[in-house]
């Protein structure tokens, strides 16, 4: 008789620290609205849903003007840039961050946590550091 077991085998991890590193730069760095959106469409599902502290954005293109809004409202040289490697498991990732000018003062530090599904990023959690962390 074969022995049970209450554990279930997960699927595939994904590469967490790729995904969410291509994120940041192909998505929240990226000035060219073309490049932008066509990562948007390889990064995440096709109704993807980001949760900022005050404001819930769905879907691809929503997302894609809200990260050239950023880029825009912050100036030329303001770029996100992770900080170590992103960590993961059974779906959901976190990669912490920090953005500012190149070359210029921190201005805000945050972690994205993001679930995936199927390899790509289904939900996008944006969460800000209080000033001063």
């Amino acid at each position: 008789m074969p022995e049970t077991s209450d554990t279930v085998r997960p699927e595939a991890e994904p590469d967490y620290d790729r995904l969410l590193r291509a994120n940041l730069e192909r998505v929240f760095n990226e000035r060219d609205a073309g490049r932008r959106a066509a990562a948007l469409a390889e990064l995440f599902v096709d109704e993807p849903v980001l949760y900022e502290p005050a404001d819930i954005v769905r879907g691809q293109a929503a997302i894609a003007a809200l990260a050239g809004r950023l880029l825009d409202q912050f100036g030329p040289t303001f770029r996100f840039t992770p900080v170590g490697p992103a960590v993961g498991h059974h779906g959901l990732g976190s990669l912490q961050w920090q953005a500012g000018p190149d070359g210029g003062p921190v201005a805000v530090t945050g972690a994205d946590v993001a679930e995936i599904v199927g390899g790509r990023i289904a939900r996008l959690w944006v969460l800000l550091n209080p000033p001063g962390l």
